[in-house]
């Protein structure tokens, strides 16, 4: 077993998942701003410290991705954030790519940048103590969306990143995401993820990247949020089964899906029953961000000083998911 394809399956594995905390300063601001706390880098770091330093890390992280402010902070103990989460015996992560930019020649359309300059950034991070790193490629749907060019164009972008990321020795996240925003349907869903999927993969091995010491991070088979049909769970389950035993390679170890606005309750409900139809050899976990935090962030907004109680509705939220990537979630559990 590859060292990559080891921490690959230490981040997933056990029915644990990945704390997405890599939100940008401006995106910080946006949620802070939302309940009403000033955003200043004490206050995104106590916030961010005390998710970390939370119990559930220890049996439910696997990872944490964090942005470039928060990998350089030191926290109230006096200790650097990479080195809080390792000794919570979950693997730090990065977000490495500069955003989502109009793609030239398509106006609707958006290709993620951040490719120069990216070799030197990765050494920086990997003494910084970085074990893996993330990489958000986007897609919306639409009549022509998305074109051709922005598969193409986005699929060679995650595969350049994620061959300099292993030959830094670390695990790049695959994350080619198709929004959730637009009227189309399911089955839309179902045919442009998959010929996202497949090209993103087409390139990756392309570039020669080792596919044991990768994660992909995709989204579920949904209809539209403005769509007139709502998926059922066993509608999004199905889907998204069918959809990635057809497109992903069987060497992949795992695969983390983002909540992509769905509820908290929503993105924990679909992940437990793909779990419970999971016939492949696939680890199916999740990777969220606002599914993990929100009602942590609603609580800890109401004093920012109680530190226990933000942690128990963390380590709730946490808890639900990890039964979930295990298809052992259940409302009742939910309740209690």
């Amino acid at each position: 077993m590859s060292e990559l394809n080891k921490i690959a399956l230490e981040i997933l594995g056990n029915g644990k998942g990945i704390l997405a905390a890599d939100e940008s300063t401006g995106t910080m601001t946006k949620r802070l701003d939302g309940v009403n706390v000033p955003s200043t880098p004490e206050n995104r770091l106590l916030f961010r410290e005390t998710l970390f330093s939370s119990s559930s890390m220890s049996n439910c992280i696997g990872g944490v991705i964090l942005y470039d402010e928060t990998i350089k902070q030191i926290s109230s103990k006096k200790k650097k954030i990479p080195e809080l989460i390792a000794d919570m015996g979950s693997h730090p992560g990065i977000k490495v790519d500069t955003g989502a930019k109009v793609l030239a020649g398509s106006s609707k359309e958006k290709i993620t940048e951040g490719l120069d300059g990216l070799r030197v950034r990765l050494k920086e991070y990997y003494k910084l103590g970085a074990k893996f790193t993330k990489w958000r490629g986007v897609y919306n749907i639409a009549k022509d969306n998305p074109s051709k060019l922005s598969i193409h164009s986005n699929a060679h972008a995650l595969a350049r990143y994620s061959a300099l990321v292993q030959e830094s020795n670390m695990v790049p996240i695959v994350e080619p995401e198709v929004l959730m925003e637009g009227d189309h349907s399911a089955k839309d869903c179902y045919q442009k993820t998959s010929e996202v999927i497949k090209k993103c993969f087409e390139e990756l091995i392309l570039h020669k990247v080792d596919l044991k010491g990768i994660i992909l991070k995709p989204n579920m088979i949904l209809a539209g949020d403005k769509s007139k049909n709502k998926s059922s769970n066993e509608e999004v389950s199905e889907l998204t089964l069918k959809c990635l035993k057809n497109s992903v390679p069987s060497e992949v170890p795992g695969i983390a899906f983002l909540s992509g606005g769905q509820s908290e309750i929503e993105a924990t409900e679909n992940l437990n029953l793909i779990n419970k139809n999971n016939t492949t050899n696939f680890i199916m976990s999740y990777s969220y961000g606002r599914a993990l935090q929100q009602s942590a962030l609603k609580f800890w907004s109401k004093n920012i000083k109680d530190i226990e109680g933000t942690q128990k509705v963390f380590n709730h939220r946490a808890n639900m998911n990890t039964l979930a990537a295990q298809g052992k979630w259940s409302k009742e559990i939910e309740s209690h």
